[in-house]
């Protein structure tokens, strides 16, 4: 096959396949930014789609809710007064808040809407961690399971947890520290949680959390004791014991007060009465006949 052949077979191919020169493209993929800066994200497309392209940049921020920036080529309410388009696609920022932290996406669209390209970028905006919010309890049942908690919602990027015991750092996995083979803990240093599946009394300390991300310094918590205790069964025993002894108190009260007779007496029943009801006189002069009739106590719940 000539030379000639084969560079027509490869065309034909490649038509074939549908390869196609359609492409959207961004200079800087990951952009970092202090707050209250200026910031640009770049879009750039391929000739193929024509200058007459419908553009979008739509925003999913870092718990997942999107919305759109851009639509038809134009920033969109909230971002009209801080937000421009320029050079036909890219974006720039005036003043970006922490808000403004998650995924950008650049959609390009041809003019027939018969080819659809895209690029993301990521932006952060640099704040440093404030202090956390931490949840110590104070009291633990020995064999219970224990959780302490650590939350820094607004520092950016999203920073790591360390927890603290009596000023000694708790390393992320004990068993792989010497010094801490024996410890049961386990620490999730992305969400800040530090759980103690079966509390033991050598696990009573003093507790804090650090949040750190490459913002700024780090910011803890201040320290809060958590006291692990043995189940107090004889507190419970003795609770029963003398709720037993009101119990019995309570009765022999009653039957004094009913011996001495500070309680009113049950009334008595009536006693049993007879009436004698006579018939009137017969027609025929006859003997009177007298017909006696039974009374019929009433009952005592009657009375």
């Amino acid at each position: 096959m000539t030379v000639r052949g084969v560079l027509w077979l490869l065309l034909f191919s490649g038509a074939a396949i549908g390869v196609s020169g359609y492409s959207v493209t961004t200079s800087k993929a990951n952009v970092r930014a202090e707050e209250n800066t200026d910031v640009d994200l770049t879009c750039s497309f391929s000739g193929d789609f024509g200058s007459n392209i419908l553009l979008r940049w739509k925003f999913k921020d870092r718990k997942g809710s999107q919305v759109f920036v851009v639509h038809d080529g134009k920033p969109t309410a909230p971002y009209a007064d801080r937000l421009n388009v320029y050079g036909g696609s890219n974006l720039r920022f005036s003043k970006v808040t922490r808000k403004d932290t998650g995924v950008y996406t650049c959609e390009i669209t041809s003019a027939d809407k018969t080819q659809v390209g895209e690029t993301e970028v990521t932006l952060t905006v640099l704040v440093p961690p404030s202090v956390p919010f931490c949840k110590v309890p104070s009291s633990v049942t020995t064999g219970s399971t224990a959780i302490l908690y650590c939350i820094d919602e607004s520092a950016s990027p999203r920073p790591t947890y360390k927890w603290y015991k009596n000023n000694v750092l708790l390393p992320d996995n004990p068993s792989n520290v010497a010094g801490f083979k024996n410890a049961t803990y386990k620490l999730n240093s992305t969400s800040g949680e530090l759980k103690f599946p079966a509390a033991a009394k050598t696990d009573t300390a003093d507790y804090y959390c650090e949040s750190v991300n490459d913002a700024g310094p780090a910011q803890k918590c201040r320290a809060m004791k958590m006291e692990v205790r043995d189940l107090n069964t004889g507190g419970i025993v003795a609770g029963v014991i003398v709720a037993l002894l009101l119990v019995a108190l309570l009765i022999f009260a009653v039957w004094f007060a009913k011996k001495k007779g500070y309680l009113p007496a049950k009334k008595e029943s009536s006693s049993k009465m007879n009436q004698s009801y006579q018939a009137a006189p017969s027609g025929d002069g006859g003997d009177d006949v007298s017909t006696t009739l039974p009374f019929i106590p009433l009952a005592d719940s009657l009375l």
